[in-house]
């Protein structure tokens, strides 16, 4: 019974990350599967996981068994799972191969949908420029004011068109003259065209940020999996296959644990990489809900 404790847990643990990688290729995929996710729809793919495990674990007890079994167990005290053939193949594909092909394709179609929402969303901000309008040429006004004491004649002249004068009332004074011009001139430029503004963008952009993020998270949650369970399967499908080959009993033990650690690990690196997972974290280990963080996020 403790070997097929052993394998129903682990084999368990490793299906939940199937069905959390389902669960967000829907919701990626689906606008309304959010809307539409309920408790009886987490339930029952959580009843389908360990109905799976029980089917993997439990089917040596029911007389799937090599030869050698019973023996390994009573004479020379080794508690190993049934090393037959056809069960290990079954147990293993069942485990962990097809389970981690499923999670790289799901993984692989959710990074191919994000990227492709995020260059939509780049090109919605950041639409192509148009071809430069020519804008008409616009006339020089020039402000001319001409001083001298006591007298002062203010001119705007327009290029290309006439001259308006206005004399201010003052005092004709000519001797002692003293003059002084100064203009001031408001132009727009002729054949102006429209430049893009090249400060806006940047060589790393917020879209291609949220991409490259996207594309660590998911290779750290798929990464971990594959480094933590391969060697223990390839073990695994390779003790029955091979009679000849010997396994160290210390390195057998190793891939076991360094398996033992993926369950330890998963709940870290789910925990970094998703604000769902550690709201959950919270209501389960600390009892804080989640209208409760906020509103003493707002005070």
């Amino acid at each position: 019974m403790w070997t097929s404790s052993d394998v129903l847990c682990c084999t368990a643990s490793i299906l939940h990350l199937v069905a959390i990688a389902v669960d967000r290729y829907w919701a990626v995929t689906n606008v309304d599967y959010i809307h539409n996710r309920n408790g009886g729809r987490i339930v029952g793919m959580i009843v389908v996981v360990w109905s799976v495990a029980l089917v993997v674990s439990l089917a040596p007890q029911f007389g799937w068994k090599d030869p050698d079994y019973l023996d390994r167990i009573n004479l020379q005290q080794r508690c190993l799972v049934s090393q037959d053939v056809a069960y290990q193949i079954f147990a293993t594909c069942s485990t962990f191969y097809v389970p981690l092909l499923v999670i790289l394709v799901l993984y692989w179609k959710i990074f191919q949908t994000a990227r492709k929402r995020i260059r939509r969303r780049r090109a919605q901000k950041n639409p192509p420029l148009q071809p430069a309008k020519q804008l008409p040429a616009q006339p020089k006004l020039k402000f001319l004011s001409k001083k001298r004491l006591g007298e002062q004649h203010s001119v705007v002249l327009v290029e290309g068109g006439q001259s308006s004068i206005d004399d201010s009332v003052a005092e004709k004074s000519n001797e002692h003259a003293e003059e002084a011009t100064t203009a001031f001139t408001i132009s727009s430029a002729a054949n102006h065209s429209a430049q893009p503004d090249h400060n806006s963008t940047t060589p790393e952009s917020l879209e291609a940020k949220r991409e490259r993020k996207a594309a660590k998270t998911l290779a750290i949650i798929t990464g971990a999996f594959v480094v933590c369970w391969l060697p223990f399967f390839i073990m695994a499908l390779l003790m029955p296959l091979c009679e000849s080959c010997y396994i160290n009993d210390y390195l057998a033990s190793l891939f076991l644990w360094l398996g033992y650690f993926n369950s330890t690990l998963n709940p870290v690196i789910y925990t970094i990489f998703s604000p769902e997972f550690r709201q959950a974290f919270k209501r389960i280990l600390c009892g804080v809900s989640h209208s409760r963080s906020r509103a003493r996020k707002l005070r």
